[in-house]
């Protein structure tokens, strides 16, 4: 089904665009002055703790919820102010629920084909796509299922499919690995990058979960109390966060208490302790700053002095925490345990983002909620 001209997202109009927007439930503001573009054919995760406004901004964009102030246009067309809004089966958009929504008395056959029905597909050919749809996400022999007879993973495949059917501008996922393993959420991840980047459209994703916000998005958007805090690619949000919030909210994170001796030109040179090393990074600050290191960022053997605290194996890694000149650091080495607690031991250090001083709480206190 190819959609008129006049509605779908041209390369020059963003597939969603939401201007000046505040949503309130009972008189509380749940999201309050969020400006946001999604360009057409991009992915773009929303990433935040419980109550940070990801689901409400995804819900007014469905339609779910009528903004308090503001505005939304999906695929340059106006579908939502204070005043209007359009109803969510109007709009060209798919949602992927956290809890699946599945409908108990249809079979998976019959969910997925149903919004192809409301389309005006003819009953025929609804089911044949659905079909397609199920087995193209390998769940082909669940087609006369119902939700009662699947597991949590199948009935999150139907909703993708049923999501996909839509000849949709934007898909909208709703934290939709949440409740899923570890590795069925890698590969439902996979699946949904790999179709929705086959039909061009774009995608909101909604996630408490940094590892999977970095993986499946273009660019990612940290939210707190309803509001944007900053916005970037994976790399940028992951490399140069905007403060110690925002460093532990995108993952592991050590901040220590060191000299800044020179910056510019990618590069610092900081006094940790009595050594002074050059890394790649930049930052804000000057004198005595706060240095983001990731754990990567940081490798056991070198000049500079610590000693082990704690060593975890993980499996393909151990992760190791280290007392050093300003504070503790976190570094992970691939393979088992090489140094155990109390040992001394020697460290380098490759890189280096300096933090502005804002009061945040420290990395790691954000709340990890959905």
């Amino acid at each position: 089904m190819t959609p008129p001209p006049s509605e779908a997202a041209s390369p020059a109009t963003p597939a969603v665009a939401c201007r000046a927007l505040s949503i309130d439930y009972d008189a509380v503001r749940a999201a309050r002055d969020i400006d946001l573009a999604v360009e057409a054919g991009e992915a773009v995760a929303l990433l935040g703790p419980s109550g940070a406004g990801k689901t409400t901004l995804l819900h007014a964009v469905a339609g779910f919820v009528a903004p308090a102030a503001g505005e939304v246009a999906i695929g340059g067309r106006l579908v939502a102010t204070p005043a209007r809004s359009t109803s969510p089966e109007r709009r060209r958009v798919g949602v992927v629920f956290q809890h699946y929504a599945l409908w108990p008395h249809l079979s998976a056959v019959d969910t997925v084909a149903y919004p192809l029905r409301r389309a005006g597909v003819d009953a025929r050919r609804a089911r044949q796509r659905a079909r397609e749809l199920l087995g193209s996400l390998d769940v082909a022999e669940l087609a006369d299922r119902r939700p009662a007879q699947m597991s949590g993973g199948q009935q999150q495949r139907v909703g993708v499919a049923r999501a996909l059917a839509r000849d949709a501008v934007v898909y909208l996922f709703d934290e939709p690995t949440a409740h899923l393993d570890t590795a069925l959420r890698g590969r439902l991840q996979e699946e949904m990058t790999q179709r929705r980047a086959a039909t061009g459209a774009a995608a909101l994703y909604a996630t408490h979960d940094a590892g999977e916000a970095l993986a499946v998005a273009d660019r990612v958007v940290l939210m707190r109390d309803g509001a944007i805090v900053q916005t970037g690619t994976a790399r940028q949000v992951y490399e140069e966060p905007l403060d110690r919030w925002t460093a532990g909210l995108t993952g592991p994170a050590s901040v220590l208490t060191v000299e800044c001796v020179e910056a510019g030109a990618g590069q610092v040179r900081l006094r940790v302790g009595d050594e002074v090393v050059a890394v790649a990074g930049g930052g804000a600050g000057a004198g005595a700053v706060q240095a983001l290191v990731r754990p990567d960022w940081a490798q056991l053997g070198g000049p500079l002095p610590g000693t082990v605290r704690h060593a975890w194996f993980r499996g393909p890694h151990t992760d190791y925490r280290l007392d050093v000149p300003g504070g503790e650091l976190d570094v992970r080495r691939p393979g088992p345990p090489q140094a155990h607690p109390g040992q001394a031991v020697g460290w380098s250090l490759q890189r280096a983002w300096l933090l502005a001083a804002t009061g945040e709480p420290e990395p790691g206190t954000a709340p990890t909620g959905g």
